[in-house]
């Protein structure tokens, strides 16, 4: 039986009325600009100059426009998969990096060149999802079997297997003399990204499409599966689906990009302190969010000891520490 307020929530998240004036307000345009304005700086940030060289504008289409093009849908695709798990979880502290999917899609990735010489990047690619597919379905499989008293033990857990997972796969790298490579695809770094090597990146474009339009039942099903059963739910359906696109987004990005720790962390946290948890309406902040947080962590990583690059991973990761600990210290228990 709902509660007044449970069902007040679902009500208000079925009813669309008046909610189409918080998904665009002036706000998100201000945001929109100040991103865009980040990307053009991404454009023209780097050793190579290309507008004072005769082919600088061949160079501008290979590796800027791409570059800045996997910024936007890693940053955005990332943000929005920790939003979708935080959710299904109904717990602020996972994302694809506190709950081992990344490390499954790692496991994947190696696996695959392993087994087949010379794979192709969809090969890669379908390898990395399959495997980060069956992590986050054993993750959350552990949670429904597994009664947690805090909510700071999940992503220990989820860390924990992350690593048990990450030792599987330096153990078959050393044994296939693939560990610098394995070093390679988890370095998290947008260097490589080049025309011709990208494109497939474009997958988690159609699965933000696909959050967006099914993002009331990822709301529904977020408060619970009783409450979602009562509201006409099929919570195992939804979280299924949640499931599959959560895969599809890690795999993809961390065959083309690598490891982008703690942007499904802070961003949707970030945009729930500010907005609320409904999910439809959070959605564009948290891709703009997504996209301005790695944006800045490349420009930093592109700049902070030029003409080399640091990794925008350990950016991020030294970004999304910290803030991983804010987050633990305003949630510990007071007394």
């Amino acid at each position: 039986m709902l509660t007044l307020r449970q069902r007040s929530t679902t009500d208000r998240i079925l009813r669309p009325v008046g909610r189409r004036a918080r998904l665009f307000d002036p706000a998100l345009l201000v945001g929109v600009l100040v991103v865009a304005g980040l990307l053009v700086l991404s454009l023209f940030v780097g050793v190579y100059d290309v507008t004072g060289s005769a082919d600088g504008a061949e160079m501008f289409a290979i590796t800027r426009i791409p570059r800045t093009t996997a910024l936007v849908l890693a940053g955005a695709s990332m943000a929005m998969a920790g939003l979708v798990m935080q959710m299904l979880t109904q717990n602020r502290f996972v994302e694809p990096t506190t709950t081992g999917t990344t490390e499954w899609a790692g496991l994947g990735l190696l696996a695959v060149s392993v087994l087949v010489p010379h794979p192709s990047i969809p090969l890669r690619m379908a390898g990395a999802v399959l495997c980060a597919f069956v992590g986050t379905l054993v993750f959350f499989a552990f949670l429904r079997r597994v009664s947690l008293r805090s909510s700071l033990i999940v992503p220990i857990v989820g860390i924990m297997l992350g690593a048990v997972i990450g030792s599987v796969s330096t153990y078959l790298a050393l044994a296939t003399d693939t560990l610098q490579t394995l070093g390679v695809w988890f370095a998290g770094s947008f260097t490589s990204v080049l025309r011709g090597q990208y494109e497939l990146l474009w997958i988690v474009a159609v699965v933000g499409a696909i959050v967006f339009v099914v993002a009331d039942r990822f709301t529904i099903a977020g408060l619970g599966e009783e409450i979602a059963t009562n509201a006409g739910l099929n919570h195992g359906r939804v979280v299924l689906l949640g499931t599959v696109l959560i895969a599809a987004t890690t795999g993809v990005v961390t065959v083309v990009v690598g490891n982008l720790p703690f942007v499904g962390l802070i961003v949707p946290n970030v945009v729930s302190m500010i907005r609320g948890d409904d999910l439809r309406s959070n959605l564009p902040w948290v891709c703009l969010l997504g996209v301005g947080l790695v944006t800045v962590c490349d420009l930093i990583g592109r700049t902070v000891i030029m003409p080399f690059e640091v990794p925008v991973s350990l950016v991020l990761g030294l970004v999304g520490g910290a803030v991983f600990l804010v987050l633990i210290l305003r949630t510990r228990p007071r007394g």
